[in-house]
């Protein structure tokens, strides 16, 4: 039988062992979430511009800072997400692959959810369906809020 003096002697270095292999495996969980939820520059989605100047309406992003002052023209429609196949693809986590639709018709521009998991706000007020959008409307996507400008 082991005495009690032994005993602490033995389990101690064991305990602390445990606790810092934890510590280890923790850090290097955190370490390989930060590294995969960043892009990597060969995967970054090219920024498109508008298709045509002289549209009526346009979509110029407020936020993020990253990306202030980009503008979209919307000739008749465009399909914002993640997808590289949407009009305006943009690398943003809170974005859904086809988050919404802007469609410019007749003079009046509205936008449209796409079934997108975060939604889509107009004037910070969730939308479902289809809400028609005003010149000076701000429309968030994921985290990207865009002006509605002429």
């Amino acid at each position: 039988m082991i005495g009690a003096t032994n005993y602490a002697a033995i389990i101690r270095p064991v305990q602390i062992l445990v606790m810092v292999v934890v510590v280890l495996f923790f850090a290097r969980v955190m370490r390989v979430a930060l590294l995969e939820s960043r892009p990597l520059e060969s995967d970054r989605a090219p920024r498109e511009r508008g298709r045509r100047r002289g549209s009526r309406w346009a979509l110029e992003i407020v936020e993020p800072p990253a990306l202030e002052g980009e503008r979209y023209e919307v000739e008749s429609q465009v399909v914002v997400g993640r997808a590289h196949e949407c009009d305006v693809s943009l690398l943003d986590n809170f974005l859904s692959s086809r988050h919404a639709r802007f469609v410019a018709d007749g003079g009046d521009l509205a936008v449209e959810d796409l079934g997108s998991t975060n939604g889509t706000y107009v004037n910070q007020e969730l939308i479902t369906g289809r809400a028609t959008l005003h010149r000076g409307d701000k429309v968030q996507v994921g985290g990207v809020l865009f002006e509605v400008v002429r």
